[in-house]
């Protein structure tokens, strides 16, 4: 058989495995499941104060609503009450006693509709003895510092005796907001009851065992009998690693009491007052420099809103700090973390969790140095940019820097050098005559750790089946949730095997084939599950290179696996053809795959270690003109350069650098959540949380990634994690709108904005620096 009739081999930009199920409508999520006969629909009632006791609760008007069949309290959980992830008891599903934050869930009505089970809960009588609150990280820290769990420090040097020496000194103080995840699909579970203790659940989450689990808590039966199922996710960034858990909980519960199913979906409203957000920080700094920008000395601390229970805060506060040098060489450092209880909702991971509140904490350490030495903030970076052999405040070597060449090429693609001078000579004519329109250029990096910092759950297990018709079937521990993971996963193992795609199905993530999976999270879901899809199929090639041997008189080096075919010497065999020669002769054409990231070991309690089993790199340039009538802006245009290490799949990782760093800026310029006195969410809907638009994009947008990088590391195919990393381009934007303020004083002084950078803050802090009454108010 001539190869050039044989079936091509996988490209590296095959398309999203469910593309055009999702720009057709035909993909199925947890919502679009067809119900079983006699489901019924949960709604969560929903606390209306802050802080406080409940006295009584009088339900009778909910329990008489059409079409109610019961009300679930916590007097009705038959296991534990708790959901938190850590076990530290501190996290109900339904209130018990007292409520923590505005918009905990208090009961969860269960109705033949979820209309009626929506109208339902809003009957409840419930009667409060308020208590004091407090809403935000500086009031919780004046109130006594109640600390949601232990903080953390990490040091190297001296910084208490380098400070003083330094020539130059800054000391300042940088709020940073937080964000709502803002997923389409809104939180989900259906819960399907079984004989005995079984339960199944359909749900839409990042952590399926974790879901496990809780749900096995709450009912109080062994883990084995629940499961847990995932297809697809509407979007997660995080928000359905751990928030998840009490809505499947209440499914559970309540398909248990009443076998029947259960499902459980909040309006857009109440799921983003009743689910934690990405956490916001109030942060102190000083810096110790010296006239040529050179970085003595480094000290800060973070103060973080943790909202009312522990949740994940202790390790996003944790690699806050870790990412508080960025890419920058701090030669002496200290640096703390402060997670504080408030009374709001819980926040929880997000996207880069906390790396992006530590990473703009080190670009505004490197924007007030520019502005005090009168240098551009490029200058500055290069300047104090880590050199290989160098360690980080957690005493982790930096090997791998390959920053000055990103630099470099992205310097002469962008042109940034004559667009800054342009930048500058516009700013002067408009100081000279007048005009209101300024403009800023900024050109950021990035340098991220990848692995989680919780050391166990650096693992991964897949499963691989081949049929005897030769199709295969694929199960791993990770979720998909529009990121391409499944396609990724597919892809490595059709490479393995070079066989085309089509025959390869990726079936839905379930605790039933792949047991104690880790969260698809910390960037880590194609490093973790794809190495072990691969020690699957190798265990199966192997498997089948041995009994080629023996069926056909050959050695190893003899067999070839080529495009949908095997060729043993001059014989190429069609896999299908294989397969069923293999199973007839009883070989097993299966097998669980394993995978564990090596050489990561961190000891908290000393703050040393390699949490990180490598860095991934970028960095963007990125112009606006800002309106300084109005605080207004627009992106004119942005490069990006990204490192991937060698691409799996150049398309998708490109769709993952351009919606991480949209939604990056958007974290940065637009995206405000603010609490009322009473501790009430006023954005929590579309038309009061502004996400950014099609519109808001850069007008000019160019997207490349380092071809020419290789991870280091042992990792996949030796590519780089992308899902986290490029989020923290945004900041390129927020430096920009920066620049351009600045110039309103002649660049001589820091604007100092706080994060978001909206209108409103723009505005004053033009005004601030020219002295006029909007800023002098603001100050």
């Amino acid at each position: 058989m001539k190869h050039e009739t044989l079936a091509p081999p996988v490209t590296p930009e095959t398309p999203h495995e469910s593309a055009e199920k999702h720009v057709t409508g035909r993909a199925d999520y947890t919502d679009d499941l067809v119900l079983p006969q006699g489901a019924l629909h949960a709604y969560l009632g929903l606390s209306t104060v802050a802080h406080g006791r409940i006295l009584s609760m009088d339900l009778d008007a909910v329990r008489a609503a059409p079409g109610v069949i019961d009300v679930l309290t916590a007097a009705d959980i038959p296991g534990k009450n708790d959901v938190s992830p850590i076990g530290r008891n501190d996290d109900p599903i339904l209130a018990d006693g007292k409520v923590m934050f505005h918009g905990q869930p208090v009961f969860a009505v269960i109705a033949e509709t979820r209309e009626q089970a929506r109208r339902a809960a809003r009957l409840a009588k419930i009667d409060y003895e308020p208590l004091p609150h407090v809403l935000d990280p500086v009031a919780a820290l004046e109130a006594g510092g109640d600390l949601a769990v232990p903080g953390m420090t990490l040091r190297r040097g001296d910084p208490q005796a380098a400070l003083p020496k330094a020539p130059r000194r800054i000391d300042g103080r940088f709020t940073i907001g937080g964000q709502d995840h803002f997923y389409l699909e809104t939180q989900i579970a259906l819960a399907i009851p079984g004989e005995d203790d079984e339960v199944v659940i359909f749900t839409s989450t990042q952590h399926p065992t974790e879901v496990q689990h809780m749900v096995a808590h709450a009912l109080h039966v062994p883990a084995n009998a629940v499961v847990v199922n995932v297809r697809r996710m509407g979007g997660g960034f995080g928000g359905k690693e751990t928030q998840m858990n009490l809505f499947c909980c209440v499914a559970a519960i309540a398909a248990k009491k009443w076998h029947r199913a259960v499902k459980l979906r909040p309006d857009r409203d109440d799921d983003m007052i009743a689910t934690g957000k990405r956490h916001d920080f109030v942060v102190d700094y000083s810096v110790g420099f010296d006239d040529t920008g050179r970085i003595h000395a480094v000290q800060g601390d973070w103060y973080a809103r943790c909202g009312f229970s522990a949740d994940l805060s202790m390790a996003v506060t944790d690699r806050a700090l870790f990412h508080a040098d960025n890419a920058y060489f701090y030669p002496d450092v200290e640096v703390r973390s402060h997670p504080l209880r408030t009374n709001t909702v819980s926040n929880t991971a997000f996207r880069g969790f906390g790396g992006p509140q530590g990473v703009i904490v080190a670009e505004r350490i490197i924007e007030e140095i520019a502005y005090a030495t009168g240098q551009d903030t490029l200058a500055v970076r290069k300047a104090n940019l880590y050199r290989n052999g160098q360690l980080t405040p957690y005493h982790q070597p930096v090997e791998d820097m390959i920053l000055p060449r990103i630099f470099a090429e992205l310097e002469e693609s962008c042109d940034y050098a004559r667009r800054r001078q342009a930048v500058l000579d516009w700013n002067a004519r408009m100081q000279a005559a007048g005009g209101p329109i300024r403009k800023g250029i900024a050109l950021t990096p990035v340098k991220f750790g990848i692995s989680f910092t919780a050391t166990h759950f650096n693992q991964a297990g897949a499963l691989v089946h081949i049929y005897t018709d030769g199709s295969i079937q694929l199960n791993h521990g990770g979720c998909e949730m529009g990121q391409g993971l499944h396609t990724k996963i597919a892809q490595i193992v059709a490479e393995a095997f070079n066989v085309g795609l089509d025959r390869i199905k990726v079936t839905k993530t379930t605790t039933e084939k792949v047991p104690n999976t880790s969260a698809t999270a910390a960037s880590s879901g194609t490093d973790l599950n794809g190495m072990a899809a691969l020690d699957a199929a190798n265990q199966i090639k192997a498997r089948l290179v041995d009994f080629l041997c023996t069926a056909k008189d050959a050695t190893p080096e003899e067999i070839r696996f080529v495009p949908d075919h095997i060729v043993v010497r001059d014989e190429t065999i069609p896999f299908s053809k294989v397969i069923e020669m293999a199973y007839l002769s009883r070989v097993q054409l299966w097998a669980a795959g394993f995978y564990a990231t090596p050489k990561i070991h961190w000891n908290r309690a000393e703050g040393r270690g390699r949490p990180f089993y490598y860095y991934a790199y970028g960095a963007a340039c990125s112009e606006v003109s800002v309106d300084t009538l109005t605080g207004e802006y627009v992106i004119e245009r942005t490069d990006v350069l990204h490192d991937v290490g060698r691409s799996i799949n150049p398309a998708l990782d490109k769709g993952q650098v351009e919606g991480a760093f949209v939604q990056g800026t958007g974290w940065l310029t637009s995206e405000e959540l603010w609490w009322d006195k009473e501790g009430r969410l006023r954005t929590h809907a579309p038309s009061t949380y502004k996400i950014p638009l099609a519109s808001d994009r850069p007008k000019v947008f160019n997207v490349k990634l380092a071809e020419w990088s290789e991870n280091k590391e042992r990792t996949i195919k030796r590519s780089k994690a992308v899902g986290e990393p490029p989020f923290m381009l945004g900041i390129s934007v927020f430096e920009a709108i920066g620049h351009a303020v600045a110039s309103v004083a002649d660049y001589r002084e820091c604007p100092r904005l706080d994060a978001p950078a909206t209108p409103e803050r723009v505005l004053m802090a033009v005004e601030r620096l020219r002295g006029g009454p909007l800023g002098l108010r603001d100050g």
